[in-house]
């Protein structure tokens, strides 16, 4: 016994069910009718119930009757559907006698005069899978193969396609008869047609026309020519020897004028050939393609494509050449593409093509300064100085020509694209000695032109870290001198008030005077003067970082004080005239000293924190008394800790990325071998059909890839009944992406045939049931399996329940009911680990609008282990690296970070901490989650809850 899921399917359909289903008698009413809409009305309401369902066999007459005789193409179109899906069969299997006056309509319809009508029939006929049907209209399908109408040949030809296929004794000379009208036929798409079967079933045919008619392939239709390229790649890798025959055929087309063409061409010539003009080749077509395509999907599929064949270790140098034709694809204005493109040139760029690349990534972060959309153009350029970033660390020759470009976003107002570049400087002068007097003096020039304060705190710090040199510390004082302005800081911003404030009474009695003065203009009409001086009214402007300060961005002047400290330490240490060094040490606690008063004295917007307010006194302090201990902590192990931290950064980026130049062993000698029966088989493996394989893998999940085990898959049956009751049933869930197949196993325990039996399911949360189980019977002790298909539509947990109702043989009492067990629909299944970068995860954090916050409640006693624990029951990545998580501190703060299929983004926050006292007492804290979608957030957090404690 099979489903309905399992038949084939040739038609989707659409049906709201949301009205009440008509009663059988109110058909058969409308479809007596005379009223043409009221029979269509009437047919779809009943293809809709069978559909369901539902049988409906005393309608089938009625149809016959009233219905069949109609000249509407509209009904005829219904019939063919109505055709398609009626049981066409008696409980024994054999075949209905009305089928007969069904089988004489057909007949009529194969000899209609309108086209549409006989090509619509034959393409009907190829879904018949009755044998008895289609035998007497085989005479009237082979004269439909001389008809004048393009549309009812190629019909035709696919009709006899799909009837020598499954009943060859139907009409043997198939291939020679389609051979015959393949050579004296014009039309492309019914060439396309024609061709297609004699490749499915008489290739050595298909290889006879194909070579006869090889030097006018390119100036076939686009359709035709991806039959040849599907029929080259069968031959060639059932027979390599062919391969010299049939190459040039598929470089040709490589010159198609059909994009898909192109593409399938070159994709079918990479796995023919391994030589270096061939893939040279294919891969310049592909660029070709994403250049010329303006879809963004296209393109990025295309670039995968390259991307496999960079990954392929043989043809990484043939793909690095055309590096710079591949920085084409950067004129696309979509975002992901171009980030696609620029990770993809940062994996081929070699030190021959690096300066080329670096030219044009100058050039295209120029054309964002003058671009018209600002956000776009941000976040290009943004993308745009991470590339070079990259590129210079791992060419350090290139990092000369790249900082005066880069030195120039960081006062143009964008704090990402500021601190990335502050990001590279860094990395560039801890790796690149000879680099850093470049850096340093360009960023001394270029200092009082930041505005934003996370930049400039970052560029102080930076500054403040590598001044090695006593010009250098000097000239770093004089910039914070510049920034901060005169001192003391409170009196000097007490003056700028009164001054403001007097020049502002000037300038009333000023306009006061000159509203009275009239003048006579040379025309003799009368003119007002105001005269007032511009001097006094210019209001004087505050330097930068004290306008930071006076904004109550107090935090910028914790990150002065530290900055001034290690520079006056450092400072002690190179110079040798005392009276210089007090000098030095002096001024930098003056101005520490006046910024703890500004931030008291109440003129800023915000006073300032008690943890600022506490960094700078112990800045104070550690200048007033310096000890051996402070020097080394502000001049040493500062350094020491930006070192340790730079590498771990880069290794973790290593660890991410792959090695193109691996060759990587699949298989050992000494390997076990492998038994399908009980172990998967590797989804590397490749089959000898490409089309096959990707038609499989679009089919197949890509989230159950690990689930190929015995034990995983014994894992997904969920028991639905008791072994005591009358029916027994069991379900293997299949999660295939966007739907969940149900594989329910149904036993019959009793000693009666059970009739009607249906399975009724209902879902909730964010499921919907495709489609109704069809009725069955089942025999005394017999089994049989039902399929359901239930469609999903967002990441949330979700219930699937229902029942199994079925009538006993024999009985006159209603019909029994088991009830379900429900099962649970795991988040789990569409959520896989994620990475971002910590700005990208802060500001989907700040975007992110709602919020769950789970409290820990759980057996376990070790934080690491908490952590590992929640990482593994909820499928998210840590993003906090694990020298971060590393020591006994008593408490835990990291980020995890996961995507959904959907393309939802799910961040958590993971705040733990364990008491030192009791060292056997659990782990405390907090968990924060925050998504886009309220589902999204409540589903990931119940999912905690339920994992938090670990069985023991």
């Amino acid at each position: 016994m099979t489903s309905s899921a399992e038949q084939p399917c040739y038609t989707l359909l659409y049906s709201q069910n949301d009205s009440e289903s008509p009663s059988e008698l109110q058909l058969r009413k409308e479809l007596e009718s005379n009223d043409t809409k009221a029979k269509i009305r009437a047919l779809k309401k009943t293809i809709n119930l069978i559909l369901s369902g539902e049988r409906l066999p005393n309608l089938l007459m009625v149809i016959m009757r009233f219905v069949m005789p109609s000249q509407d193409h509209k009904i005829k179109k219904l019939l063919l559907l109505y055709w398609e899906i009626v049981p066409k069969t008696n409980q024994e299997g054999k075949l209905l006698h009305e089928m007969i006056l069904v089988c004489d309509a057909y007949r009529k319809d194969l000899q209609h005069p309108n086209e549409y009508v006989r090509g619509s029939t034959l393409r009907f006929l190829c879904k018949l899978k009755e044998a008895e049907l289609l035998e007497p209209l085989m005479p009237t399908i082979r004269s439909c193969l001389e008809h004048r109408h393009a549309y009812v040949r190629r019909n035709a030809v696919m009709a006899i396609y799909t009837i020598f296929r499954n009943f060859d004794y139907l009409i043997p000379d198939a291939p020679e008869l389609v051979h015959d009208f393949l050579e004296r036929e014009q039309d492309a798409s019914c060439k396309r047609n024609a061709f297609m079967m004699l490749i499915h079933v008489d290739q050595d045919r298909a290889l006879e026309y194909l070579s006869s008619c090889i030097d006018q392939v390119a100036g076939f239709g686009d359709i035709l020519q991806l039959i040849i390229v599907e029929l080259v790649y069968k031959v060639c890798h059932s027979n390599p020897s062919q391969r010299t025959r049939f190459i040039r055929c598929i470089y040709n087309l490589l010159n198609s004028n059909s994009a898909a063409v192109r593409y399938e061409a070159a994709g079918t010539l990479v796995t023919l050939s391994s030589a270096p003009t061939a893939v040279r080749a294919a891969a310049s077509c592909y660029i070709e393609l994403i250049v010329k395509e303006s879809d963004n999907n296209v393109k990025l599929i295309v670039l995968e494509k390259i991307n496999m064949l960079r990954k392929n270790p043989n043809y990484v140098k043939i793909i690095q050449e055309l590096t710079m034709d591949l920085m084409r694809v950067l004129s696309a204005p979509d975002m992901e593409v171009r980030k696609k493109t620029l990770q993809l040139v940062m994996d081929l760029i070699t030190p021959k093509t690096v300066d080329e690349v670096v030219g044009m990534l100058k050039k295209e972060i120029t054309k964002t300064i003058s671009a018209t959309e600002k956000e776009d153009a941000a976040k290009y350029r943004h993308l745009l100085v991470r590339t070079l970033h990259s590129c210079s660390i791992k060419y350090p020759e290139v990092a000369e020509s790249v900082i005066p470009l880069l030195v120039e976003f960081l006062g143009d107002g964008d704090e990402l694209a500021g601190s990335d570049v502050l990001i590279f400087m860094r990395e560039a002068m801890q790796k690149f000695e000879h680099i850093k007097p470049l850096v340093m003096t360009m960023l001394l020039d270029s200092f009082q032109i930041i505005r934003s304060p996370s930049v400039h705190r970052a560029a102080i710090w930076l500054l403040g870290e590598y001044c090695d040199t006593q010009e250098e510390c000097e000239a770093m004082i004089n910039e914070i001198k510049k920034g901060l302005g005169n001192v003391p800081l409170v009196d000097s911003e007490l003056k700028m008030a009164a001054d403001s404030e007097a020049s502002e009474s000037d300038t009333k009695e000023t306009s006061q005077q000159s509203s009275s003065q009239r003048l006579v203009t040379a025309d003799g009409s009368y003119a007002t003067q105001a005269a007032i001086s511009s001097s006094s009214s210019k209001k004087e402007l505050r330097p930068r970082l004290r306008e930071y300060l006076m904004d109550g961005e107090f935090f910028i002047g914790a990150t002065i004080a530290t900055t001034l400290t290690k520079v006056a330490l450092r400072y002690s240490k190179l110079c040798e005239d005392n009276a210089r060094k007090n000098r030095f040490c002096a001024d930098a606690m003056l101005y520490m000293a006046g910024i703890l008063h500004l931030g008291k004295s109440g003129l800023p917007k915000k006073a300032i924190n008690d943890d600022d307010f506490d960094r700078i006194s112990v800045c104070i302090s550690v200048l007033s008394t310096p000890s051996d201990l402070m020097m080394d902590i502000f001049t040493k192990e500062c350094r020491k800790a930006l070192s340790d931290m730079i590498a771990s950064q880069a290794d973790s980026k290593e660890d991410v990325q792959e090695n193109p130049d691996e060759v990587i062993v699949r298989v050992q000698a000494d390997d076990p071998i492998s038994f399908l029966s009980i172990i998967a088989p590797s989804e590397d493996d490749l089959g000898e059909n490409q089309f096959e394989e990707s038609l499989t893998k679009a089919l197949t999940s890509a989230t159950t890839k690990k689930d190929g085990g015995l034990d995983s898959q014994l894992n997904k049956v969920h028991q639905l009944t008791g072994f005591s009751d009358p029916v027994y049933a069991e379900a293997y869930i299949y999660v295939n992406q966007y739907d969940i197949v149900l594989d329910v196993l149904i036993v019959n325990q009793t000693g009666d045939t059970l009739q009607n039996t249906t399975l009724e399911l209902a879902t909730l949360g964010d499921l919907k049931l495709v489609e109704k189980p069809v009725p069955i019977t089942i025999a005394p002790r017999d089994f049989c399996n039902i399929k359901a298909n239930i469609k999903v539509a967002s990441t949330e947990n979700g219930i699937i329940f229902g029942n199994i109702v079925y009538d006993v043989s024999g009985t006159a009492h209603d019909r029994n009911c088991v009830v379900l067990n429900e099962i649970h629909i795991d988040i789990m299944d569409y959520i896989t680990p994620g990475s971002c970068t910590d700005s990208e995860f802060r500001q989907m954090w700040a975007e992110f609008e709602w919020e769950n916050k789970v409290t820990v409640n759980s057996n376990i006693t070790d934080i690491q282990e908490y952590l590992e624990h929640i990482i593994a029951s909820t499928n998210m990545k840590c993003l906090t690296s694990d020298k971060a998580l590393k020591g006994s501190c008593g408490f835990l703060a990291a980020n995890l970070y996961a995507k959904s299929i959907f393309g939802e983004d799910a961040l958590a926050n993971v705040s733990i901490e364990k008491s030192t006292d009791q060292p056997d007492s659990p782990v405390t804290g907090h968990i924060r989650i925050r998504a886009k979608s309220q589902g999204m957030a409540l589903s990931l957090g119940d999912k905690i809850n339920l994992s938090q404690k670990k069985s023991m």
